[in-house]
Order: C-alpha cells, then sequence, then structure tokens
C-alpha cells in the first residue's frame, strides 16, 4: 500500500503526463465513478450514463450495493 505521500507523488506525475485528462462518465461521487469505470469495460460510456442513474438511485452508496439483491442489481445494469 502507498502511503499519502507517495499517492499524491503519482497523482502528480500523472497530471503532468496527461493534462485536463477527464472522463465522458457522469459521476457525483468517487464511489459512483468507481462503478461507472469498472461498468465502462463491458461497454460504451453512453451505455453507462443510460443505466447509473436508476442504478445510483436505488443504490447510492457501497454498502447499499453489497447489500443488493443480485437479480435486481443485473437488471439496473
Amino acid at each position: 500500500m502507498k502511503s499519502p505521500a507517495q499517492s499524491r507523488a503519482i497523482l502528480r506525475a500523472l497530471e503532468q503526463q496527461h493534462p485536463g485528462a477527464d472522463t465522458e462518465l457522469r459521476y457525483s461521487t468517487p464511489f459512483e465513478l468507481l462503478v461507472a469505470t469498472i461498468l465502462s469495460a463491458q461497454t460504451t460510456d453512453a451505455g453507462v450514463n443510460a443505466a447509473t442513474p436508476a442504478l445510483f438511485a436505488r443504490y447510492p452508496d457501497a454498502r447499499a450495493m453489497a447489500g443488493a439483491d443480485a437479480a435486481e442489481l443485473e437488471r439496473l445494469i
């Protein structure tokens, strides 16, 4: 595990290598960005953006999603 100082150094290096980098994924919390990024490996960002509003309305955080019924979660995704 990286220390906070190491993590900050990595983030600075990434910002220098990729200035102004952004994503088309729509999110409002780090949890939402994580989930959207994972989903984007399987479909387009547009597809993720279409699915996530209902997903995050039902499961707004990791605790809620961890307790989700698998069938309902799959339906929303």
